[in-house]
């Protein structure tokens, strides 16, 4: 494995300046481009393929945003937040946990050794990334690196001359801050050629939405980028601290909890066009994360536990097209980690990951209308720790374009996908504590077969889709009313039965986004002590949400999301098992003032206070006032 790295990817680096000199033409790659993304479009067939935002919503209430925040209204993805998505959030998607999902920034998987708790400590302005991307099934199992059931994706954007400033006040004393500003501009000996250099500040504090909530955050980040006809270069750095606390965070024990966070996060990445419909992208990155944590902030020296990670990654993936009928589609990554705990006990501190992904695929074109794929490959993970997996990759998707440029496309596939768990679930006290590890912990075997039926029509589309998957030997973390411990790492076998449709229409003034999904899982722990889980079994059984752009006037728009769940019934949680949620934001631009926004936002409008989390109090009501002014 590693000799093979050693051989392609120089082969490739070695190539750039080939296939840059080879793609000058502008039409040409702007036909590239186009056929990219419509590729992308055809290809994406293992998750429900969405046109345009699956939430209302862009921005976060109280704070500045991440690349977590509104994930909670889109119909595949659960936030389980404490304090707030943007504080420290669980991303589950379709019924996993947290350490199931992993965030990709390019051809890289973000990630952090000690627990997917910390995932989504990415310090990157959100205007230097492209609409979040939710990968399941094949996609995943293809592009996903020790995620076993979904990846959220991100790419890069291309730099543009633009700025902006924001200010903004509300309830619960949260001021926020916030500058961006970006340049653009010809090389002078090269007019095909452009650099760019962008950059952001950002900060938000508050006292929280209840009592000892309190956050404080803070974030500089920053880009260099050189974009060819045929390619983009982007250099990033970002530097990220933030300070939280929340009752009953981790533990149900009644105390007052807080975190300190730093991240700091270097990526190096670069995309190439080249030939006919090929494209090829390698990312390479340095993330060190610090955390702090204290079980009580009144008497911190009851426990307290210090974390220091670094992990070092280079990625590579594409697609080679051969001939217009057959290509090749690929991923590979490599990833080696290390941390610094006060809490880890034996000697498991660092390892080594490799992950090898390969899915040929062949296009059958059965008339001018209609195209048949199929895509058979397989999957190769392995650890310098743990027992090397083979996964099976594949599926047929059957895609008519209609005269009218309306379309349908029907999908069945199936895909496996695995992965090992993290530092703190296998490396600490089996024995005591707080958070008890468990050394028998092995690699998680997922599988995933799936149906889909996607409608594509002039004002409106849906997307549907049924999925039956079952987790061997999944990490969870449970509860025992006989222990003194909050948490125990155990392993289960899960059978998840899931469905998701999700609908867009659109009117001359308005948008409305709606979706519904719907999960049914049974579990075998192999074991009669556990009276109640955190993660794997805390699901909706039903959930709908409801989405609405409208604007009314040319200087007026309003955009709210609503989301009501049914959850399964937990011991740990208290009160009700159903919630709903609306968020809303009014902006106005006045006329007069070019550039100006005025946004009058607000969160958890009815007060919910629902347990995202069994055990762990939900948010309060937020209310903001914030003025931007965009040049």
């Amino acid at each position: 494995m590693i000799r093979v790295v050693q051989i392609v990817l120089p082969t490739l680096l070695f190539s750039l300046s080939t296939f840059s000199s080879a793609s000058d033409n502008t039409d040409e790659v702007t036909n590239k481009v186009s056929k990219e993304v419509t590729n992308e479009v055809i290809n994406a067939i293992e998750k429900i393929t969405i046109e345009g935002s699956t939430t209302a919503n862009t921005k976060p209430v109280g704070t500045f945003g991440s690349p977590v925040s509104n994930l909670e209204y889109d119909p595949r993805v659960d936030l389980q937040s404490r304090n707030m998505a943007e504080a420290q959030a669980d991303v589950t998607i379709r019924g996993g946990i947290f350490e199931n999902t992993g965030f990709r920034i390019g051809s890289a998987t973000l990630f952090d050794p000690q627990t997917g708790h910390y995932f989504a400590e990415i310090p990157i302005a959100q205007e230097m990334l492209k609409k979040a991307k939710v990968l399941t099934g094949a996609d995943n199992a293809l592009l996903g690196v020790n995620s076993s059931v979904g990846t959220v994706s991100r790419d890069w954007t291309a730099i543009k001359t633009a700025g902006s400033a924001s200010i903004g006040a509300g309830n619960n004393n949260v001021n926020l801050q916030r500058i961006h500003s970006a340049v653009s501009m010809a090389l002078a000996d090269a007019s095909d050629w452009t650099i760019g250099v962008e950059g952001e500040y950002s900060r938000s504090e508050s006292d929280g939405t209840i009592e000892n909530g309190d956050h404080d955050f803070q974030r500089a980040s920053g880009r260099i980028q050189l974009v060819g006809p045929s390619s983009q270069t982007d250099l990033f750095f970002g530097s990220q601290e933030k300070f939280f606390g929340w009752p009953n965070m981790y533990t149900p024990f009644n105390v007052n909890e807080t975190e300190d966070l730093k991240t700091r996060l270097l990526i190096l990445n670069h995309k190439q066009y080249y030939g006919q419909d090929s494209t090829f992208e390698i990312s390479t990155y340095y993330r060190r994360n610090t955390d702090h944590y204290v079980f009580s902030r009144e008497k911190p020296e009851i426990f307290e536990a210090f974390h220091k990670t670094d992990v070092t990654s280079i990625a590579l993936s594409g697609r080679h097209a051969q001939t217009t009928a057959f290509s090749l589609n690929y991923s590979a990554q490599f990833i080696t980690d290390s941390i610094e705990s006060t809490t880890l006990e034996n000697n498991f501190t660092s390892r080594k990951y490799y992950k090898v992904s390969i899915l040929p695929e062949y296009q059958l074109d059965l008339d001018d209308a209609q195209q048949l794929t199929f895509r058979l490959g397989a999957a190769f993970d392995d650890t310098n720790r743990d027992d090397s997996q083979v996964s099976l990759i594949g599926d047929i998707t059957w895609n008519t374009i209609n005269a009218d440029d309306s379309s349908q496309t029907l999908y069945l596939s199936y895909a496996e996908a695995s992965q090992v768990a993290g530092y703190t679930a296998i490396g600490g006290s089996d024995s005591g504590g707080l958070f008890r590890s468990n050394y028998d912990l092995g690699r998680e075997i997922t599988k995933n077969i799936e149906l889909g039926l996607a409608l594509d029509r002039e004002t409106w589309r849906l997307d549907s889709a049924i999925f039956y998957r079952q987790d061997d030997d999944l990490t969870d973390w449970t509860y025992s009313f006989s222990s003194t411990s909050a948490r125990s790492a155990n392993p289960v076998d899960i059978k998840t039965l899931g469905v998701e449709l999700f609908a867009i229409k659109r009117f001359e003034n308005a948008e409305i986004i709606t979706s519904y999904t719907f999960l049914d899982k049974s579990e075998n722990y192999g074991a009669t002590d556990i009276d109640a889980s955190f993660y794997a079994l805390n699901y909706p059984d039903h959930r709908v949400t409801l989405g609405i752009i409208w604007r009314p006037i040319d200087i007026v728009e309003v955009r709210v999301d609503n989301e009501w769940r049914k959850q399964e019934e937990n011991m740990l949680r208290n009160g009700d098992d159903d919630a709903l949620f609306t968020h809303l934001t009014l902006t106005i631009s006045p006329s007069q003032f070019n550039g100006l926004d005025i946004v009058l936002a607000a969160d958890n409008i009815w007060g919910e206070s629902f347990e995202e989390i069994p055990g762990t109090p939900g948010r309060g009501e937020q209310y903001t006032i914030s003025a931007t002014y965009h040049w």
